[in-house]
């Protein structure tokens, strides 16, 4: 299943992970300790998934065709509207950041340090209303929970009752 430029990547992981980029590019992520049969047996078991992200048009990346200007535009926006929107959930979540950095980032939409500070994507506001909150909602509940475990969801569903059907927004165009 692995074609040409595919990558797969060991590292100090539990378990298995495969990604498809834009261009179609396969990347599996596997334990160190993973062999060649284990590989094979995970790429056969995601082969349907892989087959259908392969073939299906790439979603369209609503940066893209954004001059300077325009990101510049953006960035005075994100810079005036993130920190009223992470105050009100703030007070909502019960944890305030220390400081909040708006950033350029095409990878992640926000991040949150070990200090308390949140970072947002300027992209992000390219999103709807609602898919904006749900990030702040998720960054401003890593302040006390600084994994993924049960309690930090626990505590996103306090917040955000309706976080999945938000954070489903992200993965979709927000010009459709």
């Amino acid at each position: 299943m692995l074609l040409p430029g595919d990558e797969v990547i060991r590292s100090q992981r539990r378990s298995f992970a495969a990604q498809i980029d834009s261009r179609g590019k396969l990347t599996v992520r596997v334990p160190l300790w993973a062999t060649a049969a284990e590989i094979d047996a995970f790429l056969a078991s995601k082969s349907g998934w892989i087959t259908k992200h392969r073939a299906a048009p790439p979603p369209k990346d609503p940066r893209e065709g954004l001059d300077a200007a325009a990101v510049a535009a953006l960035r005075c926006r994100a810079e005036r509207e993130m920190p009223d929107i992470a105050a009100k959930w703030a007070a909502v979540v019960g944890d305030r950041p220390d400081r909040i950095r708006i950033t350029s980032a095409r990878g992640r939409f926000g991040s949150c340090s070990g200090r308390a500070n949140l970072c947002f994507s300027l992209y992000l506001l390219l999103w709807p209303r609602e898919a904006v909150e749900y990030v702040a909602v998720h960054e401003l509940c890593h302040i006390r929970h600084k994994n993924h475990g049960p309690a930090f969801w626990a505590a996103v569903e306090k917040a955000m009752p309706d976080w999945k059907m938000r954070a489903e927004m992200l993965k979709k165009n927000p010009l459709h």
